[in-house]
């Protein structure tokens, strides 16, 4: 079995939180829980604490929408696995989760041994579903396969100038930093910017942010690489 060092267990409601944090340490003894009832304590947490292999988080959240909660935590933090662990049980939701960059998906009704296959499964690189919702994935799964081809492409046409300012925003770095970084001037930044959004065909930084987290690391640069000021 994958070791499991540290858990982050999101849930608003206390018993359910303390339910996930039994059930993991049964499954894996030496695991360490954090639980946060919320999308802000939660990023709290990983703010001032490293080392968490996987978070399980709840979609209904009281202060987010949608997966705002998901977002927030894949931007802030986007090699932290997330499984989704949810009562709702519609396709849809399920699909958009992964598509938001979740690792995972399993429903409120699974059982303690469903939870451990969904954490070993996710924590060894694959993206986790039940059985329930294989059979109707695998058209989604080909979407998804083409919808990451289209966005490499995509990505290719960018500079290598923007893949840098691409990485700074991954990092969370706001333009202006990234213009010192890169020793040129926050207008020229905000045109970079501009054209990332627009060739990689979406409408917003955080967009661009979830989009990118699909695809190879290794198109963008390293942070040991000395940075140009070419434009």
């Amino acid at each position: 079995m994958t070791a499991l060092n540290k858990v982050l267990v999101v849930d608003d409601h206390p018993l359910f939180r303390n339910a996930l944090s039994t059930a993991v340490a049964l499954a894996f003894p030496k695991t360490t829980s954090k639980e946060a009832a919320s999308i802000n304590e939660a990023l709290q947490i990983l703010d001032n604490a490293t080392g968490f292999d996987i978070a399980l988080v709840d979609l209904k959240i009281p202060g987010v929408s949608g997966f705002d909660g998901l977002v927030q935590l894949r931007t802030h933090h986007p090699r932290l696995p997330i499984l989704i662990v949810s009562g709702v049980d519609d396709m849809q939701i399920v699909k958009e989760a992964i598509s938001f960059g979740a690792a995972g998906y399993v429903p409120k009704t699974v059982g303690k041994e469903g939870l451990a296959v969904a954490i070993e499964s996710v924590l060894q690189g694959d993206v986790y579903l039940p059985e329930q919702f294989r059979e109707e994935s695998v058209t989604a799964q080909y979407e998804t396969e083409n919808a990451r081809d289209s966005l490499a492409e995509r990505m290719n046409s960018l500079t290598p100038q923007q893949l840098r300012v691409l990485a700074m925003l991954r990092e969370g770095l706001l333009n202006k930093q990234i213009a010192y970084e890169l020793r040129v001037g926050n207008s020229t930044i905000k045109k970079h910017v501009s054209e990332i959004l627009r060739k990689l065909k979406v409408n917003s930084r955080t967009q661009a942010v979830i989009e990118v987290s699909k695809v190879d690391q290794g198109l963008f640069a390293t942070e040991s690489e000395e940075f140009s000021p070419r434009v």
